[in-house]
């Protein structure tokens, strides 16, 4: 098993809120969910803590093959659940949360699990990649978006803009007809988009968090194969290099509007090939 793996945080001067990590047969990436300053999480912890805990539960899960990787995640989410205090107010809409990409090789089959937008690639032997993301956040994120253009990043208006479409998201998460993410509420990962492919299918496989994917999926300065190239060629960290290259060259966010200027960046990929 030939895996790589590279993780960093957007601001070197803030702790990385995702989590990836590699066990035999698993790999595992976990995005948390970052909110602007003011936002009101209704919990003593941190993202990160979150995003760390869950990660770390969710391997330990996982690894058990008679348990769905649907259940390993409701299962992990209760229990970062119990790891809260008393002070943690677990009904509040703001509580830490974080999305999901998974695969574990169970017999002859890779399996697979997303929740909200992390990114799953299966890069399949002569064919077009498949790739895996559940875009119901971006759809909520159309209905609650001005149209109007975003301010600057680093303004104080970019800030409060922010924290307005934050507030309004709120509504929409962990609600039928709104996304689903991890956070509090273990049925969220009945709500993951998950299926399987035949090992002898794939020549890779790689797993991503939205800081990681955005050179195609936001940037668009690439393609899905190109990205996979990437990974295959040069290796996760690259990757991670080209796309603080692009962030930088866009420090205003005129070219990409975005929320954050760099964000949190994880890549795992396994080479089943070559």
């Amino acid at each position: 098993m030939r895996v790589l793996l590279a993780s960093e945080p957007g601001n070197p001067e803030r702790a990385n809120e995702d989590f990836a990590a590699a066990a035999p047969g698993l790999l595992v990436v976990v995005d948390g969910a970052g909110a602007p300053a003011g936002i009101a999480s209704g919990c003593s912890h941190s993202v990160s803590w979150y995003a760390h805990n869950l990660g770390g539960l969710l391997v330990g899960a996982a690894v058990d093959p008679s348990v769905s990787l649907a259940e390993a995640l409701a299962v992990s989410i209760e229990r970062v659940n119990a790891l809260h205090g008393d002070a943690c107010d677990l009904r509040h809409p703001g509580s830490p949360s974080a999305t999901v990409a998974l695969a574990r090789v169970r017999a002859d089959r890779l399996e697979y699990l997303v929740l909200s937008d992390s990114v799953l690639i299966l890069d399949q032997a002569d064919e077009e990649p498949t790739v895996v993301t559940d875009d119901r956040l971006a759809e909520v994120y159309r209905k609650v978006n001005d149209p109007g253009e975003r301010p600057p990043l680093g303004t104080r208006e970019h800030a409060a803009d922010q924290r307005n479409r934050v507030e309004r998201l709120a509504a929409y998460r962990n609600q039928p007809g709104g996304f689903w993410v991890a956070s509090t509420k273990p049925e969220a990962a009945d709500e993951a988009l998950v299926g399987a492919v035949p090992l002898d299918d794939l020549d890779a496989v790689a797993v991503l968090s939205d800081g990681a994917s955005r050179l195609v999926d936001r940037f668009g300065l690439m393609s899905w194969p190109d990205l996979l190239a990437v990974l295959r060629k040069e290796g996760p960290a690259d990757l991670i290099a080209r796309t603080r290259e692009a962030e930088a060259s866009d420090p205003d966010g005129a070219r990409w509007p975005r929320g954050k200027a760099s964000d949190d960046a994880s890549a795992v990929y396994w080479a089943l090939r070559g």
